[in-house]
């Protein structure tokens, strides 16, 4: 068939728009957007009719093209932001967004979105307060910290306190704690960027006290610690604490400054878990201003969280830097909420859902994965053995990097014991409604149950027919 002819059986777009299958698209996705969707297939039709000299599968009848339409339509309505059911055994998955969120602080946000909010305008005296005041208070109270204020996450934090402390002067850090985390940020860069001059003192795995001494100079702005979250250095290692640290800033005239990046605001040993610095502990122990994440161990938004000296905070929160960085309505009435649920310390494992997952016991997550294996037992390919297995889950983000939670998981192989199969059935669970997230090792997928709080829908999902391409029975 020539070109001519090809292209003369595409229909007219206003034939189209006029069709009565396409009626209820149009209710629903509205004129503009259909016209626009019709007119973008027929070009690419047109397109391949030229450098191909055929017709696509798609446009050989009305009908197919006007389903590829509805296709594209709804496509465009799905959120790139989509839910997925996180069995990787990483509870605080960077790339899942980290910490989930507890009904409070999903019950703050609606309400921030839906109504107009007191964000900058004190009720008191009918005129402009700071956005910051509520969280500020909550973290004096819960830290004993002077003040506090807000950015929009750690990074920011650390760079607008390097900023206003030690802008064109000297920084002192020990070589053991030059971090990097995700996204190549690193703390020689970040200093390079608040206009700060960086000396190393120490070597990497021992750094003394005199280390700090020997260095102090004139021109010294800010002594510095780094929590190393993301990693540990072990066997033959010396390090200062913040106590002594603290000391010795004073005897100088001083600030010494924390970064603690996971930050968590409980003490993890109550709920079964490694423990990990907590801020108030240093505040206590004289740190002027320490810094940490909110979407971390601390279980709320992504924010970053400065506490200490109030001189200090007050600099901050006069920096130019601080418009740039401030958090919106929405981080801050999460923030706050989840805060709130640290008044009662006792309930938290009830009410932060990151602390839930944490500290759930390996026996638990084994007689959900026996029920499991049973339910799903017939869903899967005849081919496809499942079984269930203990396992090692993660903290995440950079938390407790050798510290592993005893888990228990469901596990699916290939009796055949061929990986493609294995690869296939992955990507196959990546692709439902609300896709599976699991990890491949030893020739099996598991799928650790540390994080699956919602088991009806997880096997609901399975079970329905048609879902999955490949590796389940249609």
């Amino acid at each position: 068939m020539d070109s001519q002819s090809l292209y003369s059986r595409l229909p007219a777009i206003d034939k189209l728009l006029n069709d009565d299958e396409l009626a209820v698209t149009l209710t629903k996705h509205g004129r503009e957007a259909v016209l626009q969707a019709l007119r973008q297939r027929l070009e690419d039709a047109r397109r391949i009719i030229r450098d191909h000299g055929g017709l696509p599968g798609w446009a050989s009848s009305r009908q197919t093209l006007l389903d590829t339409v509805r296709v594209d339509l709804e496509r465009r309505r799905q959120p790139a932001l989509r839910p997925v059911f996180n069995l990787s055994g990483t509870v605080l998955h960077t790339n899942l967004g980290r910490a989930t969120q507890s009904e409070s602080a999903i019950a703050a946000v609606v309400q921030a979105m839906r109504h107009p909010v007191t964000l900058e305008y004190d009720l008191d005296g009918a005129g402009r307060g700071h956005r910051d005041h509520a969280v500020s208070e909550l973290l004096r109270e819960l830290t004993g910290a002077e003040a506090a204020c807000v950015v929009n996450n750690n990074a920011a934090a650390v760079l607008i306190v390097l900023s206003t402390v030690a802008a064109g002067r000297e920084v002192i850090v020990s070589r053991g704690e030059l971090v990097e985390i995700g996204g190549a940020f690193r703390m020689p860069d970040v200093m390079r960027q608040a206009g700060c001059r960086l000396v190393e003192v120490g070597a990497t795995n021992r750094t003394h006290l005199r280390d700090y001494a020997d260095a102090i100079g004139p021109d010294t702005a800010l002594l510095m610690k780094a929590h190393t979250s993301n990693y540990a250095i072990q066997g033959f290692t010396s390090s200062v604490g913040e106590a002594e640290l603290a000391q010795l800033a004073a005897q100088h005239g001083l600030p010494l400054a924390t970064d603690l990046g996971s930050g968590a605001l409980a003490d993890l040993t109550r709920f079964g878990l490694p423990a990990e610095p907590m801020p108030q502990r240093m505040i206590a122990d004289g740190v002027s201003l320490v810094s940490f994440s909110g979407d971390k161990l601390l279980g709320g938004p992504q924010a970053g969280l400065i506490i200490g000296d109030a001189e200090w905070i007050a600099r901050i929160q006069k920096h130019p830097l601080k418009r740039a960085l401030r958090c919106d309505k929405m981080t801050l009435a999460a923030l706050e909420a989840t805060l709130r649920l640290y008044l009662e310390p006792d309930r938290l494992v009830d009410t932060l859902p990151t602390l839930m997952k944490l500290g759930r016991s390996q026996q638990l997550i084994r007689v959900q994965a026996e029920r499991l294996a049973k339910r799903l037992s017939d869903v899967f390919d005849p081919e496809i053995a499942v079984g269930h297995a203990p396992c090692l889950s993660q903290i995440g983000s950079g938390s407790l990097p050798v510290d592993s939670l005893p888990s228990w998981a469901l596990t699916l192989k290939p009796r055949s014991g061929k990986g493609a199969r294995l690869e296939s059935l992955a990507a196959a669970l990546r692709s439902l409604p609300r896709p599976v997230i699991g990890r491949l090792a030893d020739d099996q997928l598991w799928l650790d149950l540390r994080c699956l709080d919602d088991e009806d829908a997880f096997v609901e999902q399975l079970m329905r027919p048609g879902v999955l391409s490949e590796g389940l029975t249609q």
